[in-house]
């Protein structure tokens, strides 16, 4: 292990993989990752799939083998295949972990994100396809995701709820997460092995606060670029820390082996070249945290990352930040508003690409 991913996994920080192909399931790399830089889980979304099944090659014999399937069937047969192999590769560290790690998601169809029966209906579906009890099913945090939610997690099944940006998403994504395990436990579901994470986008944040900032272009506003992502990860985590220790549900659920929700950071990526190209690990550094990582990032982490605590204590200049945003006009709500319906576009357009590269692929090789 290197002593920088040591570091951060001691101070509290499971690192997973923001990355899983058929390829490098094959070659050994998934399992060098595991070996050397402390990565114990893994997550997918639709850009992820849409990277991996546009390879020519890597898929065919698969898609060979399932002759002229309609392309739908076909992407659900690759893309579970995928997450059903590594969740085998992480079976030891699941169980080691009392399932805590050892973790892969796989995300439902984007352009169901604003549809709560079809979102929990393909949930199911894909939790039974997988059939590997260390996977998660991602689920957007829409205001139609959020019943979604707690729906699949009231049947037993580990969930990934993704694209959260605000604080105030936050807090119903954790009421919906307390009420799915409350109802799980009233339907006689054992909760020790119900996992889930809050997929907290960070660096998409400031992306878009730099640019109203650039655009203010007051010293004032200079100041504070590139701070708003990590105020607003600091105050989740603030957040994740008060709910869990002040709903009156929570200590009873606990006791029947329940576990928290980890805040997982995603969207960890440097994307201002300015900024250190380690700067959403390294400043995000706490217990209970996931934190998912590109693997330039986590490669950038274990050359020359910190991995110290780094969220103790910044409760009161995080408040401070967001509230300097709000005195110069920058509505954050508008801004992670944006965000999640960018992210839900963005994600729906990874997957029409998907669906395209695999019917080139069930043409090819059935030519």
């Amino acid at each position: 292990m290197t002593e920088a991913t040591q570091r951060t996994s001691d101070n509290g920080v499971s690192i997973w993989l923001d990355d899983l192909s058929r390829s490098r399931i094959e070659s050994g790399s998934l399992q060098d990752l595991i070996a050397n830089k402390n990565v114990v889980g893994v997550t997918t979304n639709p850009s992820i799939f849409q990277k991996a099944l546009s390879q020519v090659g890597p898929y065919d014999a698969q898609l060979k083998e399932l002759g002229k399937v309609d392309v739908e069937t076909a992407v659900r047969e690759l893309t579970t295949t995928d997450v059903r192999n590594a969740t085998d590769i992480f079976r030891e560290i699941a169980e080691k972990t009392d399932f805590v790690d050892g973790r892969v998601s796989i995300e439902v169809d984007p352009r169901l994100a604003h549809e709560t029966e079809a979102t929990e209906k393909q949930a199911v579906e894909l939790w039974e396809k997988v059939n590997r009890p260390n996977a998660m099913i991602k689920i957007p945090a829409t205001l139609e995701g959020l019943p979604a939610i707690t729906a699949t997690l009231a049947k037993g099944i580990s969930v990934n709820v993704t694209l959260i940006f605000s604080l105030e998403r936050y807090e119903q994504v954790i009421d919906a997460y307390i009420e799915g395990i409350a109802q799980a436990a009233a339907n006689g579901h054992d909760l020790k092995h119900i996992g889930s994470v809050a997929s907290f986008f960070v660096s998409r944040v400031d992306t878009a606060v730099d640019k109203l900032l650039e655009a203010n272009g007051s010293d004032e506003a200079k100041a504070l670029e590139g701070k708003a992502a990590v105020a607003n990860a600091r105050l989740a985590y603030e957040l994740f820390e008060k709910k869990f220790a002040e709903d009156p549900r929570w200590a009873d659920l606990a006791a029947k082996g329940a576990k928290v929700q980890r805040p997982l950071w995603a969207s960890t990526g440097t994307k201002n070249p300015a900024y250190s190209d380690c700067k959403y690990v390294d400043e995000l550094v706490a217990k209970h945290i996931v934190n998912t990582m590109p693997e330039k990032t986590l490669n950038a982490l274990a050359d020359h990352g910190n991995g110290a605590p780094s969220i103790e204590g910044t409760y009161e200049e995080s408040h401070a930040i967001i509230n300097k945003l709000a005195e110069l006009g920058i509505n954050l709500k508008d801004v992670t508003d944006k965000l999640e319906a960018d992210g839900v576009a963005a994600f729906i357009k990874s997957w029409d690409s998907v669906l395209a590269d695999v019917q080139s692929g069930i043409d090819r090789v059935n030519a």
